[in-house]
């Protein structure tokens, strides 16, 4: 799932609950009266819902007959001959290649290809191997050789994330105390079972400014 940041405005706090009962009921309250600084806080509950996010499953595979081959070096020879002794260099069984070659894909400009071998499988011979020996022009160069994985998305769907755990104050007003302190007794005074609350997983307020504040599903 994708993480959709929330905005925490200036005097405002998050508050999330072990037990989503005391987040709904404080909710209801709407509310609430909190000692800060010797003084008489009167604050709002409110509830919240994230903007639309989207889920899918990222099905990422090793392909048994691609491999990636890159650092590969410009020399004064034409595209289509470059190709082919990329083939027959990738093809020599006997210096640890791969056998018959299906396609390669060269791009002169970056330097990389993808070779495409006819038995599945053959990608294996290259399982540990990071350098390559090429020999064209008269010169050996080592190329870079890494796997080549296959990405399928799949189950597409978006989705309104909605923390039943988590409240949302509003109107916190300031005070000389540090953040910290403030936000020290916010959760002191909502973890008393008497004031309607509960033991808090996690707070986060916010005296000057804004933050972003990402949900796990």
């Amino acid at each position: 799932a994708t993480k959709i940041p929330f905005r925490l405005n200036q005097n405002q706090a998050l508050l999330t609950f072990e037990d989503e009962e005391v987040a709904q009921r404080l909710t209801k309250m709407s509310k609430h009266s909190v000692n800060l600084d010797n003084r008489t806080a009167n604050v709002a509950v409110r509830p919240f819902g994230l903007e639309m996010g989207f889920q899918f499953e990222l099905h990422v595979t090793v392909s048994g007959k691609k491999i990636n081959v890159s650092e590969i070096p410009e020399l004064p020879i034409a595209k289509d001959w470059m190709r082919d002794k990329l083939e027959l260099n990738f093809y020599r069984t006997e210096q640890g290649g791969g056998g018959e070659i299906e396609n390669v894909s060269y791009n002169k400009e970056s330097g990389t290809a993808v070779i495409t071998f006819l038995r599945a499988g053959a990608s294996n011979n290259f399982v540990g191997c990071t350098k390559y020996p090429f020999c064209a022009e008269g010169r050996c160069f080592k190329l870079s050789v890494s796997p080549h994985f296959d990405y399928h998305l799949r189950k597409f769907q978006p989705y309104c994330g909605v923390s039943k755990k988590t409240i949302l104050l509003k109107g916190i007003p300031e005070v000389e105390e540090d953040e910290e302190s403030v936000q020290d007794m916010i959760e002191i005074h909502f973890q008393k079972p008497s004031n309607g609350g509960g033991e808090i997983e996690k707070i986060k307020y916010i005296s000057k400014g804004a933050a972003y504040v990402c949900f796990e599903e």
